[in-house]
């Protein structure tokens, strides 16, 4: 069973995962700028997640994911991925794919994501 961490702090974490694979060092400032929100709403945010064990500050205020950050953050964004790509193999429009994968993502289990992708992936090899 899935920890509810929340839509948004899910997103913040998913966003560092990301950056961090693109950029050498992550700030407020990047996630802002990712996610199109604000800086004040990112500082807040981030001393959530720091309060939680999910990210580390260093003395510059970059941000690392902790290892139960990181995971939290790989498996929304592995659902996010799935779902997006499969939504687009069906005919949505990308952008709405993305859009719609970024809220499917939070909501479902993981029993039932786990059951979607096992489906899919059978009948995708037929």
């Amino acid at each position: 069973m899935k920890e509810h961490l929340g839509e948004s702090l899910e997103d913040y974490l998913e966003a560092i995962l990301v950056l961090s694979n693109q950029l050498a060092q992550v700030r407020s400032v990047d996630v802002a700028s990712y996610l199109g929100f604000s800086k004040p709403s990112v500082s807040h945010a981030v001393k959530i997640m720091n309060e939680q064990g999910l990210i580390q500050l260093d003395k510059n205020k970059c941000l690392y994911l902790s290892e139960h950050g990181e995971e939290v953050a790989k498996r929304t964004y592995r659902r996010h991925v799935f779902f997006s790509e499969m939504l687009q193999q069906i005919g949505v429009p990308k952008e709405i794919a993305q859009e719609d994968a970024c809220r499917i993502e939070h909501v479902i289990s993981e029993e039932t994501f786990e059951a979607i992708q096992k489906y899919y992936e059978e009948h995708e090899a037929r």
